[in-house]
Formats: structure tokens, sequence, C-alpha cells
């Protein structure tokens, strides 16, 4: 061979060895990144070319795949009752992409998941089409539809969270306003602006109130005020009398608060009287002798100050850290600069009804392979013993006699022992231009004595800016004790 051949064979060689490299980089190195590429048509186009697996709720799937005609998308997702599951499902669109329950087990719903690898090859070998396994959640169809249809019916925006304080399974999670995942669950032009206009309304019917947004909790927190104060030995005797004078001057301030009662219901009387009628006077002047260490530090025992997973992401409540005198009064009525979320109340509510030791929550009963074995089971795990049993006992006391005798009698269920406590937060730069938020917060017992479990612990928010009720009128015991109660007794039934 002479030489220019020769130059030009190990030319042609090295540019074949370079082609093979690169080859080889972009099907090995670069698999996962350019798999995952959102402009990888080839991708979507497997992603919805088999119908996925179902999430169930009660025994039943409350999600579908429907044929489409005409596109490279074979199949689009339907949802039953899509406005009342949303906030478990979120949305899976052939547009934009998927959320919650649908976006974060994905893997198992579509059957590419590792743990479905063993299915997935004997498919293939055998000719059969890829199918998705399912999610079985923890939700309770009766509890979710008095939740969501409690809060339709009051034409509100708000949240409600159900949990079994026992093992910290979710039973009902609502949010209104809320949103059909099937409206726009394809690829058209139409679909498209449907999203967008969701996307853009101002009452946000694409948010998760639930566990996303947060907002102070009002005098439901007192619960917990109670709790740290007994735990830390500054109340020893729900029965003995605070001293506390009303209205309640804060410290290193003039601003003096007063209650929705008369004076001589809330002055200097005892911390049980105080939950009974939610005296602001009480627990402002008890969270100020507990302080903020030692409130934050019984916060943060009941899940304050960290995100939640249930595998769902949620958003963290918040008891900060730097507060001076008046702020760490202001947090013991559950105002200030204290947020919470729906879940966050649900859980401090669970937590004492589970005698001191909070679950974690929950909301995947089971992953199941599409032939129906199980992939991954849920299963109970402590977060904490936030408080010990005597303490949470003794709050547990005070919020049935709230129940019984004070402001949330609304939620008494005949021979059922019933805690319950009501909040109104005020918010916003003018406290005197904003319409409160209501809340209620409640746990029932098995009937059949004090000392029975707690299979339901309930916190229901409600903002009700765009209602049509005078101010007057919103209180936490009148919009959300009805809606407390009627998932309460979902559960009971069941």
């Amino acid at each position: 061979m002479n030489r220019p051949l020769r130059h030009i064979a190990v030319f042609c060689g090295i540019l074949t060895l370079a082609l093979l490299l690169r080859a080889t980089w972009v099907q090995f190195a670069q698999n996962d990144e350019l798999s995952n590429d959102k402009q990888n048509r080839r991708v979507q186009i497997e992603a919805f070319s088999h119908p996925r697996g179902d999430i169930i709720v009660g025994g039943k799937p409350i999600t579908g795949s429907k044929d489409t005609a005409g596109s490279d998308f074979k199949y689009k997702r339907v949802f039953k009752e899509g406005p009342m599951y949303a906030p478990v499902t979120g949305y899976f669109s052939q547009a934009q992409g998927g959320t919650f329950l649908e976006g974060v087990h994905n893997g198992i719903l579509s059957g590419n998941d590792d743990r479905l690898f063993i299915k997935r090859t004997l498919d293939m070998l055998t000719g059969k089409k890829q199918q998705g396994g399912d999610v079985v959640t923890t939700i309770d169809p009766e509890a979710q539809k008095a939740a969501y249809q409690g809060l339709v019916n009051l034409d509100a925006k708000g949240a409600v969270v159900a949990l079994d304080p026992r093992s910290g399974k979710v039973l009902a999670l609502a949010s209104t306003p809320s949103y059909d995942p099937s409206a726009f669950a394809g690829i058209s032009q139409e679909e498209g602006r449907v999203f967008e206009r969701l996307a853009r309304r101002k009452d946000k019917p694409l948010s998760n109130r639930a566990l996303r947004e947060t907002y102070p909790p009002g005098s439901t927190f007192k619960i917990l005020t109670a709790a740290a104060a007994l735990e830390h030995g500054v109340v020893t005797d729900i029965d003995k009398p605070t001293g506390a004078r009303t209205p309640y001057k804060l410290p290193l301030s003039s601003t003096r608060i007063g209650n929705d009662v008369p004076a001589a219901t809330c002055d200097k009387v005892s911390m049980k009287t105080g939950m009974q009628w939610s005296c602001n006077n009480v627990f402002l002047d008890i969270a100020l002798k507990v302080g903020k260490d030692r409130m934050r530090e019984t916060a943060e025992k009941f899940g304050f100050n960290d995100e939640q997973f249930i595998p769902v992401r949620t958003v963290a409540s918040s008891y900060p850290e730097k507060l001076d005198k008046p702020q760490t009064a202001l947090t013991g009525m559950g105002q200030g600069s204290l947020t919470s979320t729906p879940l966050q109340m649900a859980m401090v509510t669970a937590g004492l009804a589970n005698d001191g030791k909070v679950m974690k929550p929950y909301l995947v009963e089971e992953l199941r392979g599409p032939d129906l074995s199980a992939v991954e089971k849920g299963e109970p795990h402590e977060l904490d013993r936030a408080v010990s049993e005597k303490t949470a006992k003794t709050v547990q006391e005070m919020m049935e006699n709230t129940v019984e005798n004070g402001t949330a009698n609304k939620a008494r269920i005949d021979g059922v022992k019933v805690g319950g406590k009501t909040g109104t937060a005020q918010h916003g730069a003018n406290v005197d231009d904003e319409r409160p938020y209501a809340w209620f917060v409640s746990y029932a017992k098995t009937p059949g004595g004090d000392d029975g479990e707690s299979p339901v612990a309930v916190a229901v928010f409600v903002d009700p800016s765009h209602m049509n009720i005078a101010r007057s009128e919103i209180a936490g015991g009148k919009l959300g004790a009805p809606i407390a109660k009627a998932v309460m007794e979902a559960v009971l039934e069941r």
C-alpha cells in the first residue's frame, strides 16, 4: 500500500473509532438524560402507547385510560370524580406532565419501575403489551366524599385532612375549588387552553390547599400551646385560675387583645375554661411563660419546620426561631408569624388523640404489579413522641369538654366521645380589611368508653373570602365543625 492510501486508511479508522466511541457514550452514559429529556418525543410516544395502571380508592379504580384516535399518543388519562380526588391523584397530561400520586408513582403506573423489570422482560419475550401497576391508597371514599361535599356546599376555598391517629393513614384529602384532571389530559389546543385558564384563575383551583399552602392556624393552635405548658410544667393544674387578665396587654406593647365572649367569661380563668371558651388572654399568657424555645421544641415534635412526604411532598409549617416576647405570646393563640398547613394541624390533633405519639402520615397502602403482586406496602412509622401520655390525655379532657360544654359543640356525635377546638385566624397586612379564616380540628373515639382508641382526627380550613356570608358568621364552630362531624361519622360508620 502506498503512503497516501495508508494515511487515508488510518484517518478513516480514527473516524470509525470516534464514531463507535460517541455511539457508546450516547447509548450508555447519556441514556438517562436523553430518555428523560422533555423534547424526546419518542419517550413521550412510548409513555402513552399503552394503558396506565390505576389509582385505587376503597377497592375501586378512580382513574382509567382512554383510546385516542388520530394521535401519536394512543392513550390518555381519564379520572372518575376528578375534582373530588384531584388533591390525591394530581393530573397526568400529555402536554403538562404529572403531579402528586400520578407523578410520584409514575414508574409503577406506567410499568417502567425497576421493580417491574422481570414482568416487563417476560411481556417483551412473549409479545404482550407493557402493563402498568396500581397504586392502592389509604383514602376512605365516604370520608373523602363528606370532606369534599362539605366544602362545596359552603362554596368556599378550603381544605380538609383526616388521619387515622393510630397509624398515620390519610383517610381524606380535599381541597376546593378543585378541577377535573380529565379536562386537559390530552394534547389538543383546547385542552391546553383549559389548563391555561385554570392556571390564571385567582381562586387557584390547581393549588393543593391541604398540603401546599400555609395559613395562620388561629385558636386551633391552642391545643398545642396547652400541651407545651403541661409538658414543661408551666401549668400543673388545668382547673387552677391562671391570673391572665382580659383584655390582655402584649408585653413591650400598648396593644390589648380581647375575646369574642364577655370579659367575665375569660378574666383570670383556668386553662380548661380558657380552652372551653377559646380565651385568647389565657393562651397568650401561657405561651409567654413557656417561652419561644420550648414552644418551638414542642411544635417541632408535632412536625413543624419539616417537610413531610406522604409520599407527595408537603410544604413545611413554620414556628419561627427568632421571636420577641410579643410575637411569642401571639403564637399561643395561633397568630403572629406562625403558619400551618391543614395537614399539620391534623397531625397535631392526631398526635394528641393518639396519647402523644405522632405517626408519620401516609397516603399509599400498597404498590402492586400488573399481576396484583405486592411491590411495596405502606406501614405505620412513629414520627415522634411529641408529649407524654399524661399530657395528651389532659389535653383530650379539655378538648372533649370544649365539645360537650363549649364553642365546639356542633361536632357532638351521639354516643361517641369527641374532642374538638375551634379557630378563627386573622391575616393580611390590615386584618380589619380581610375576612378571617375559619378552622376546626377534632377527633372521635370508638364508642364504648372514654378511653377508647381514636380512629379519626380531622382538620378543616375554610377561607370565606368569596362566600356570601356576614363577617360575624365566620367562625370555625359554624363553618368547620359540621364538616368535621360528617367526616368523623363516615369513618365511624365504616
